[in-house]
């Protein structure tokens, strides 16, 4: 894209639609054009972007017990249809391959909408005695799913290109019920890595993943006070091990069925980042996944341009050894225009050299996030870049933190949700019964996210739609 093209304004966040519509061409994110709907094409800045927030993904669950994975795209219809309950939810999603060539397939092919499926008629060959469990696989796939709402780059696709889906095994109930707990802290941790705050809460029954004896869930609220679903973990119980006839030898020489979880993350992790950190100017990156962390700037005149160029590389090629990513920006282009072009990439770190910063054995540093500007000794550079990056990271989580807690809003009545909705999340007291759940959402036209993990209770209160007393809060929120 010519740089004419891009000096083009960005929409002010306010507009958060336009905003993130035109953020992820303009930061080269992923292009739109491509001529299926629901189908983007990642640019290669922002699968650099991908590539960082999925290596923590990877460190984080590696270095927790998990092992990577891969299974086939293609699942056979009869393995495909054999869960009920786990189908009905996904039935009018799946896209099927029905043809080879010209040749009609004996039995049709789903393209992997999710991965249960898949994966558990070979968990049955393999999973023989207690002495297997704890058993902890993922896969960082691509999956299909037949969208029929408005799809959205990152958020609502018919392919998610970045699907992680983990599958563990275990001896009872009670073992995969602490799973669900450790994935919840893992994709927490994941998280704060990324800066980005969650709620996490129970989902209602109705909301549960088909075949799950219940869902744990985060979520993130987004600039426009609507929440996104950025994880998932599901208690499986024994259900899919009945249906797949997952067995395994207990210590008494008994076969029993094995119980099960399953947890999933996508590239929804990444529209919450750079929804919620971003600004009027573009992008704002937490620094360990931003494709370039640091960018100097030359600041030329006629005289001295020749030590400013060397001591620009010199510093380059300090910051590369010590492991950042840092590029000189030495092109033609004015310096305001090379701070638009870098600010709109979320660089976390500039660095402006110029003859009388080199006099002073100085480089001028400007946060990304705030815009404070202050100097870095030459002699210090490598350990003045990294204390900007924790400083940068940990403003980062602070300032979201913030502002997720200044969304949450603890009501009474419906009325009350039903105007507090529009600026994030509410709470209110429910009772628990499904039937005074769903006139709830009839009522405020949204919909119950869940139970939170880390109760709000107030105390004794009345569900408002039946008056019975509870002591549980539930969020109510508008969702993508």
């Amino acid at each position: 894209m010519a740089e004419s093209e891009k000096e083009a304004a960005l929409p002010p966040k306010e507009a958060f639609s336009d905003w993130y519509n035109e953020l992820l061409w303009m930061a080269e994110i992923m292009d739109v054009r491509y001529p299926v709907k629901g189908l983007y094409v990642w640019y290669p800045f922002g699968f650099a972007i991908r590539r960082n927030t999925y290596s923590i993904i990877r460190e984080i669950l590696d270095n927790s017990g998990h092992q990577e994975t891969l299974f086939p795209l293609l699942i056979p219809e009869n393995e495909f249809m054999k869960e009920a309950e786990h189908i009905k939810g996904f039935e009018n999603e799946v896209y099927w391959v029905t043809h080879g060539g010209k040749d009609p397939l004996d039995i049709p092919l789903a393209l992997r909408p999710t991965s249960e499926t898949a994966i558990y008629p070979m968990y049955k060959k393999w999973v023989r005695s207690h002495a297997d469990f704890p058993l902890k696989l993922y896969q960082i796939v691509n999956t299909f799913r037949y969208e029929t709402k408005h799809t959205r780059p990152l958020i609502r696709l018919r392919e998610i290109t970045s699907f992680k889906e983990a599958h563990t095994v275990h001896a009872t109930w009670e073992d995969a019920e602490a799973q669900v707990k450790e994935a919840i802290g893992l994709y927490t941790e994941i998280y704060r890595r990324l800066a980005v705050p969650v709620l996490r809460s129970r989902r209602p029954d109705w909301d549960k993943f088909p075949g799950a004896d219940y869902t744990d869930a985060l979520d993130a609220v987004m600039p426009d006070g609507k929440t996104l679903q950025i994880g998932t973990v599901h208690h499986l119980g024994d259900n899919f091990a009945k249906t797949f006839d997952i067995k395994y030898e207990a210590p008494d020489g008994e076969q029993r069925y094995a119980h099960q979880t399953c947890y999933g993350i996508s590239e929804r992790s990444i529209a919450a980042t750079i929804s919620i950190h971003g600004d009027d100017k573009g992008l704002v990156l937490p620094p360990e996944i931003a494709p370039v962390q640091v960018v100097i700037i030359p600041i030329i005149f006629k005289k001295g341009a020749e030590e400013v160029f060397a001591a620009c590389k010199d510093v380059q090629e300090r910051l590369k050894k010590a492991g950042i990513r840092v590029e000189v920006d030495a092109s033609d282009l004015r310096p305001g225009a090379k701070y638009y072009k870098w600010e709109m990439k979320g660089v976390p770190l500039r660095l402006e050299i110029g003859p009388r910063d080199l006099q002073n054995n100085v480089a001028v540093a400007v946060r990304r996030d705030t815009g404070e500007k202050d100097q870095i000794t030459l002699p210090e550079i490598e350990a003045g870049v990294r204390l900007k990056f924790e400083a940068i990271q940990k403003s980062l989580y602070e300032k979201a933190g913030s502002e997720l807690e200044s969304r949450i809003f603890d009501c009474v009545d419906l009325d009350e949700v039903k105007e507090k909705i529009q600026e994030g999340v509410a709470t209110i007291p429910w009772c628990g019964k499904r039937e005074c759940g769903l006139a709830m959402e009839d009522h405020i036209g949204a919909g119950i996210l869940g139970i939170p993990l880390t109760p709000r209770s107030k105390g004794k209160e009345k569900c408002p739609a039946c008056g019975e007393e509870t002591e549980t809060r539930v969020y109510v929120a508008r969702t993508y």
